[in-house]
């Protein structure tokens, strides 16, 4: 792996150590700087970012089958994330889950899943396989959010109905409709599916809109990764390295695997698109999956430590996938 990734790498841990610092002083010590920031980043930024990424997007021109590749097996591991850990969950717990454990499962199999394609993943493909493997990797950046991250707030907002079903706590209808309207007014959801229908339209985004969006789209990045050093600077890390350790090794070493062997034996693909699709599911935890957990106000300080250790990770892990795709 080259120099510049590894500095790249570098930078990344240094923003987070830098938001740890602030995080440790009297400016921003406290849960309450966490809430803005991550509420800045949530409600303002992320949606500005994912709006105009899913209006920009070329459909007609799109690597279908390499997606495929990429996306079955990352939505199936998911899938079985999250249902092992409702499993593990209930044989734990018992049939009676606390509202602050039920999102637990969804934001988990999401750790697992989501990755650093921005930060990490396009300098890493860039420097690698030029402009064809850029190409790719921009096409699973431009679905990644909408399906991963719908499809976590989709089960976590399921099993929050469920909840308050089982509980008694309002009637079926109205479970539905709170439920529905979860989903769809959302800070993920919506901006995506209204970036979708723009998209649809056939027109382009006047220039000072587009600027805009881009301006605070751009924010998003260096936000999560300072708001990952404060998240960890007021939770700590106590009784979460075990699992951060585990979410980091599933990350980039099961879900990539998962990817090859679809990709090599199931879709028969080589090549650069091979080492993209394979690449891109090695990549450490990504960012947004803190504004997750946040959300839902439930795993942050391991959400927290498996981003940073995942990242570090990355150095050795990299080197490795190389090899591999090198064979």
């Amino acid at each position: 792996m080259s120099l510049a990734i590894f500095l790249k790498l570098f930078v990344l841990i240094l923003i987070v150590a830098i938001g740890w610092w602030a995080g440790r002083t009297s400016m921003l010590r406290g849960p309450e700087p966490v809430r803005v920031i991550s509420a800045v980043a949530f409600y303002l930024l992320a949606p500005a970012l994912l709006f105009r990424a899913t209006a920009r997007i070329d459909a007609q021109h799109m690597p279908w089958q390499t997606l495929t590749a990429f996306f079955i097996p990352v939505m199936i591991w998911l899938l079985l994330n999250y249902v092992l850990q409702r499993f593990l969950q209930k044989k734990t717990k018992g049939v009676e889950i606390s509202s602050e454990e039920v999102a637990k499962p969804a934001v988990r199999a999401l750790s697992l899943s989501f990755g650093n394609n921005v930060q990490v993943g396009l300098p890493l493909i860039a420097s690698l396989y030029g402009d064809m493997g850029l190409s790719i990797h921009v096409a699973i950046i431009s679905m990644h959010a909408l399906l991963l991250m719908g499809t976590g707030t989709l089960l976590v907002e399921l099993d929050i109905a469920r909840q308050h079903l089982n509980n008694g706590q309002q009637s079926l209808a109205k479970t539905l409709q709170q439920t529905a309207r979860n989903i769809i007014i959302h800070p993920i959801i919506l901006p995506v599916l209204l970036g979708f229908a723009f998209n649809l339209t056939g027109l382009t985004l006047p220039q000072p809109l587009d600027e805009t969006l881009q301006l605070m789209g751009s924010g998003t990045v260096p936000l999560c990764l300072l708001l990952i050093g404060l998240s960890l600077a007021h939770h700590g890390i106590k009784g979460s390295v075990k699992p951060a350790m585990l979410i980091s090794i599933g990350k980039m070493c099961l879900m990539p695997l998962a990817v090859f062997l679809t990709a090599r034996f199931g879709l028969h693909l080589s090549g650069v698109q091979l080492a993209v699709v394979t690449l891109g599911a090695a990549l450490p935890c990504g960012s947004n999956t803190l504004l997750f957990a946040q959300r839902y106000q439930t795993l942050e300080a391991e959400t927290s430590a498996a981003i940073v250790m995942s990242t570090v990770g990355f150095a050795l892990m990299a080197p490795l996938w190389l090899m591999v795709l090198g064979n």
